[in-house]
């Protein structure tokens, strides 16, 4: 079974080169794909620089649809969800991910963080269906509804998709591994607005 890692990125040229390399190190991917979506600073060019096939949107779609997108460009058995903005992303947390999925033990998993940083270790253990990181049948993914229009709420409508089903979802736990914050990569004002807003997004998607 082939496996495509695919990488929704919205200006992320601090960290999208080493999730690229991360990846591609890894012998259980088969390709790479990253989905800029509207990016306006160096992230293409780093992601192709690291070996990433690159899908350059010219405008932003939202998260859900940019995973849509790169979800329709391969044939691969299996899709490992990965954010672009991880640091210290390791073959290790790549197998725990994409194992279970592999083996058919699980028709998802979800990556929650730990042992990495405070902030991002915390808000995954309140709220761990809303994490980035997921393998997930190609089959399964496929069936799941309006993915293009959900934004941020993702990871929202893939959890909820799978717990009507009663699909097999496994938890894993990734040490070590841990995200940029938005305040981090836009500065306090900017990142705090873009974090309402991707609450907002998120809110939006449960309510439905």
């Amino acid at each position: 079974m082939k496996v495509a890692a695919i990488v929704p990125a919205y200006n992320e040229e601090q960290t999208i080169g080493a999730v690229v390399h991360a990846l591609q190190r890894s012998p259980l991917i088969s390709e790479v794909i990253v989905v800029s979506d509207g990016s306006i600073d160096r992230t293409v060019q780093r992601a192709r620089r690291a070996g990433a096939s690159v899908i350059e949107l010219d405008t932003n779609v939202g998260k859900g649809g940019a995973m849509k997108i790169g979800a329709d460009q391969t044939e691969a058995d299996i899709l490992l969800f990965i954010d672009a903005d991880l640091v210290g992303l390791r073959n290790e947390h790549i197998r725990l991910l994409v194992s279970p999925v592999l083996s058919n033990n699980s028709e998802m998993t979800v990556g929650v963080f730990e042992d990495g940083r405070f902030a991002t270790d915390l808000a995954q253990k309140i709220a761990p269906f809303l994490s980035g990181q997921r393998a997930v049948r190609r089959d399964l993914f496929q069936l799941i509804p309006e993915l293009e229009d959900s934004r941020y709420g993702v990871e929202v409508a893939l959890s909820r998709f799978a717990d009507k089903n009663n699909s097999r979802v496994t938890v894993v736990h990734l040490h070590d591994l841990s995200q940029l914050m938005k305040e981090e990569k836009q500065g306090f004002f900017k990142g705090f607005c873009a974090r309402m807003k991707m609450y907002w997004e998120i809110l939006r998607t449960v309510k439905l």
